[in-house]
């Protein structure tokens, strides 16, 4: 047989490589961070607040994310939910920005608060962040949010405690969301539907090793209605 009439041999084609995670660009296989885990949990946060997620579905993907030691683990929690896992570091966004005052300023997209052998205690009247990280280790911190203004409708708070307490109080008049974990320890979110639409979401995330997280409503504890009045003016209702 003619061998320049033979069918030329292809080259053996190797399987492809898994497509890059979308949590942070990099190769699947990578070690997720700590910062890995936060943004997909912003997400999963951002979803059940928007009703993409039930509490159910928010439960188990929030455990997922917090056991996953991949980054690979983690691109399938977020991969169906239409937000980049990195979006909300994006400059300009609304979620990085937040919304504006009648001052025109925005608030910090982020604020860190850490107790570590110590205490430590926010309270009072602030513009809150859009994000919240709270840890603690063998430490109590205290985020109250009854007297706090609410420049974003959305609020996370990402809390971690190991051996140690985090407590989160919110107004009666706001929604209140959140699932999480604990081993050995206690976490729970007394969860609230506000009566008013267009109230502020707070969730609360994340995981407890023999400490406790608790978030719940504080009785008799309301959002002034010129904070209302003023949310729904700059989320265009």
């Amino acid at each position: 047989m003619d061998l320049e009439k033979q069918p030329q041999k292809r080259p053996e084609r190797h399987p492809a490589a898994p497509a890059p995670a979308a949590v942070s660009g990099t190769a699947p296989a990578m070690r997720a961070s700590d910062a890995d885990r936060d943004r997909v949990a912003d997400i999963l946060a951002e979803a059940l607040a928007q009703g993409r997620l039930d509490a159910e579905e928010h439960a188990e993907r929030i455990d997922a994310t917090y056991r996953a030691k991949t980054l690979g683990e983690l691109e399938p929690l977020v991969g169906d939910l239409p937000a980049a896992p990195d979006a909300r570091s994006a400059p300009g966004t609304a979620a990085d920005r937040g919304l504006p005052d009648a001052s025109g300023a925005y608030g910090e997209p982020e604020e860190k608060l850490v107790a570590v052998f110590s205490s430590t205690t926010r309270r009072g009247r602030w513009r809150v962040a859009a994000r919240t990280t709270a840890f603690s280790l063998f430490g109590n911190i205290e985020i109250d949010l009854t007297e706090a203004t609410f420049t974003q409708r959305l609020t996370t708070v990402n809390a971690i405690s190991i051996l140690g307490n985090v407590e989160v109080r919110v107004p009666e008049n706001v929604s209140l969301r959140g699932n999480g974990a604990g081993v050995l320890g206690n976490f729970e979110v007394v969860t609230l539907e506000a009566a008013d639409p267009e109230a502020p979401v707070v969730v609360v995330n994340g995981y407890t090793v023999l400490g406790n997280v608790e978030a719940r409503p504080k009785r008799g504890k309301l959002i002034a209605d010129l904070l209302h009045a003023k949310l729904r003016k700059h989320l265009g209702h």
